[in-house]
């Protein structure tokens, strides 16, 4: 199993180099050269394993020689053993054909726990095994977050050997339980540091410290964004299992149509390739807030960027670009922009990478890009789109809550509902035997002033305290630490370079 960047100017890599290296060195984003094909019998052979069973016969897929299946099924253990539900990801029915799969039953809470836990577990495990060989091998993972990548990041590695982590986050723009989960972790391999701007700033700022080729291999730079494969293929494995979790309560032909609240884009993608690899999905769907790059490509065929960031109550979804996107471009190139005429599988991988790179610059240089008429066909025929205000936001949360039996939502999640349930006619068109199943991408009381505003201004009355994780009890108390620094690239390369010095 071998992987190539993007943008075409890298080939050949290796599972573990590609988890060690996050980034491709051209700037693109590393993707599996082959799609694996996976065994004939796995609708039968897979149907009643466990979650970590199922993660493990997936992710084993991808690896080559890297890991042996032992080793992935050890990992695995050791990454979903910190959740709090042996399902790891359970499902819940709302209605006759709606349900939401909770993905915050890890440490922090978030749907990122699914993926951290374990590339957290990577980490230490590949440069073990690289110190044992020759000594001296660390790694500096930078990373960028918008309030749940950061505080899953840092609980995923803290204190794991050989590793130093620095997340930066947009100061003021997560919310205060996001913020104190992150800057309350004291380990000193933990750094957090916070910008005065937005998401996309600094994920630019990571992106550029990427780019620095002598900085990169100075300080040993790895990725914990989702820009990092292993993030993506991680969350394949929670696809699956509602896949089967459907079929075990509602018959051999239910069909799931996911709905996914979409920022980055790495939590759909993660769907893209489950069906890729053959799972059976009616849809996907993608559902953004207010910041809807993502709807609106798919309703124009034009990924233009807006001039600003709009707040939201679901601040990890406040961004201009989908990083993730990079990677169903490229697909998207290679399959309905490159030239029928070109039939060698390498050729249309190459004219894939040089298509997709030319629409990065022209992103970059003019703020959007158009693909095909036949492009943009194609991409419908895979995504739906929706989109919810924040008017919607808050009506959904409050109208499930006070729905019997109740359920509480959190934004994000909240989203995600709103948008199936808009799209409800056009699901239930697909059949009688297709089941809405709405990702729900973090605890409700991590966002607790959108979750209460929601429910008193309906007139409803919420006792916190009783839906409170025991971790957040007195949170907000506990002593912190962070740095601020200048929104640039080079204000937080220096203080890597002075925390590196005070080792």
């Amino acid at each position: 199993m071998n992987y190539r960047s993007t943008r075409g100017q890298v080939s050949g890599q290796s599972f573990e180099s590609v988890v060690l290296e996050g980034l491709a060195a051209d700037g693109g984003l590393f993707i599996p050269e082959q799609l694996p094909t996976l065994p004939a019998d796995w609708q039968t052979a897979w149907a009643e394993l466990s979650f970590p069973e199922l993660a493990t016969e997936l992710i084993a897929q991808f690896v080559g020689t890297d890991l042996s299946h032992t080793e992935v099924s050890q990992l695995v253990q050791k990454s979903y053993a910190t959740f709090d539900t042996p399902e790891v990801t359970p499902m819940v029915q709302l209605d006759a054909r709606t349900h939401v799969l909770e993905l915050f039953h890890g440490p922090t809470f978030a749907f990122k726990d699914v993926a951290l836990q374990f590339l957290g577990n990577l980490f230490e495990f590949f440069l073990e095994r690289r110190n044992a060989q020759s000594g001296g091998h660390r790694l500096t993972v930078v990373g960028a977050t918008s309030g749940d990548t950061g505080s899953a990041a840092i609980y995923g590695l803290r204190g794991k050997k050989n590793v130093e982590v620095f997340i930066l986050h947009p100061r003021g723009r997560v919310s205060a339980v996001q913020e104190a989960q992150m800057t309350t972790v004291l380990d000193e391999n933990v750094h957090n540091v916070s910008i005065e701007g937005t998401f996309d700033d600094c994920q630019d700022i990571v992106k550029e410290l990427f780019s620095r080729s002598e900085f990169r291999r100075e300080h040993s730079l790895g990725a914990v964004n989702s820009i990092n494969w292993a993030r993506i293929l991680a969350q394949i494995s929670y696809y699956f299992y509602a896949f089967f979790a459907l079929r075990r309560s509602h018959g051999a032909d239910a069909l799931p149509a996911f709905v996914v609240p979409s920022g980055n884009f790495g939590d759909i993608l993660a769907g893209f390739y489950a069906q890729s690899l053959g799972l059976p999905v009616a849809k996907l769907v993608i559902a953004t807030n207010a910041n809807d790059i993502l709807d609106r490509f798919l309703r124009t065929g034009t990924y233009e960027k807006d001039a600003s960031v709009a707040a939201t109550p679901s601040p990890a979804m406040d961004i201009l670009v989908s990083s993730n996107f990079e990677r169903f471009l490229w697909y998207l190139a290679r399959d309905h922009e490159v030239p029928s005429s070109v039939v060698d599988p390498e050729e249309r991988a190459a004219r894939a990478c040089e298509i997709l790179a030319q629409w990065m610059d022209r992103l970059k240089t003019a703020g959007s890009f158009s693909v095909s008429p036949a492009a943009l066909d194609a991409a419908r025929q895979v995504f739906w789109s929706g989109r919810c205000g924040d008017a919607e936001t808050y009506s959904t949360i409050a109208a499930h809550y006070s729905h019997e039996p109740s359920y509480l939502l959190d934004p994000h999640t909240a989203v995600g509902v709103h948008v199936a349930e808009t799209l409800r006619p056009e699901i239930q068109a697909l059949g009688a035997h297709v089941h809405s199943v709405c990702l729900s991408t973090a605890h409700p009381a991590k966002f607790s002033d959108a979750v209460l505003r929601a429910v008193n201004d309906a007139g409803h009355q919420l006792d916190f305290d009783s839906i409170l994780p025991a971790p957040f009890v007195g949170l907000l108390e506990k002593p912190r630490r962070c740095f601020e620094s200048e929104n640039s690239a080079d204000a937080v390369a220096q203080h890597i370079v002075d925390v590196a010095q005070s080792k």
